[in-house]
């Protein structure tokens, strides 16, 4: 059955392009309109400026396109979801927004307090892997699905505690936490071990685990996420089987696989980039040759 009968609204969400959109627009308003009425500021440089409209492009496709509808339907989707906006998105974002702009932020008291206190890097380890575990407990994510306040929160906070979690790796700021040469490595290395046990959990499971992708009411009332209710109503439907082949269990068995492959991909990145900067600044220790030494161990007779 194809998509398109659950209508333009929910497979495009105006509404949530046009909130992307503006967050666009006050990004360059403040970084290039308004940037000469803060102190220390510097002009917006173009990586950045491609890296935060890269990480709002990548928003909107996981949370406004069709993808998000399909991750209501399939569970692999789901997992792709949830990988590209805690995994991918958060450090293209730090990256993206001009150290000024943070030190403005981080001006204000409470936000400064809130950023050194959850990005601790254990904080911050232990926070995000273990409510993305919590949360993808099945009794837990059946019940976050059923209330779209609820998900919404839940989804808010994860991918605030994915901003510290990704924090002590990229920001450059100085007061801020920072991780220098093995203790980066460390930390990427934890970071993939304590998601493994959730990842885990879902690939090898005897049985499909979720009721809000088996079962037709519950599916029906998760679906309500992403698709207006009256449009729902009006849809003679009754589960996520006449939009896909794939049997439920094998669908949460690749959705784990793939949510971990994604993890591993990001995370060797930023392992290599860490391991050149390292190699780099140390490189660059190395005391130079004196060259009057070199002229006296010179073989060659002087002319």
């Amino acid at each position: 059955m194809p998509l398109s009968i659950f209508g333009f609204r929910a497979l495009w969400s105006p509404y949530f392009l046009l909130f992307v959109l503006l967050i666009i627009a006050a990004y360059f308003f403040l970084t290039v309109k308004k940037r000469h009425q803060f102190k220390n500021s510097e002009p917006l440089k173009a990586s950045q400026a491609i890296l935060f409209v890269t990480a709002m492009i990548l928003i909107y496709v996981v949370k406004g396109s069709p993808v998000d509808v399909m991750a209501h339907i399939m569970f692999t989707f789901h997992m792709v979801q949830m990988a590209f906006l805690y995994l991918v998105i958060p450090p293209i974002i730090i990256a993206g927004v001009p150290n000024w702009v943070w030190i403005q932020l981080l001006e204000i008291s409470w936000i400064d307090k809130i950023f050194k206190f959850f990005t601790k890097p254990m904080i911050a380890l232990v926070l995000f892997n273990g409510l993305f575990s919590v949360y993808h407990i099945p009794m837990v994510m059946d019940f976050v699905k059923m209330n779209i306040f609820l998900h919404a929160f839940y989804t808010i906070v994860l991918f605030i505690l994915g901003i510290f979690l990704w924090w002590p790796l990229i920001n450059k700021l100085p007061g801020q936490h920072q991780l220098h040469g093995l203790k980066k490595i460390g930390y990427i290395l934890a970071d993939s071990v304590l998601l493994t046990p959730a990842c885990g959990l879902i690939i090898f499971a005897p049985e499909a685990m979720y009721a809000t992708y088996t079962d037709g009411e519950m599916w029906m009332k998760a679906m309500e996420l992403c698709v207006p209710g009256p449009t729902l109503a009006g849809l003679s439907i009754s589960g996520p089987e006449l939009f896909t082949d794939m049997p439920a269990r094998e669908d949460q068995q690749l959705g784990g696989v793939v949510m971990k492959i994604i993890q591993e991909i990001v995370l060797a990145t930023v392992l290599a980039k860490v391991f050149f900067e390292w190699y780099r600044n140390e490189a660059s220790d190395v005391d130079p040759v004196d060259e009057s030494l070199l002229q006296q161990h010179d073989p060659r007779p002087a002319e």
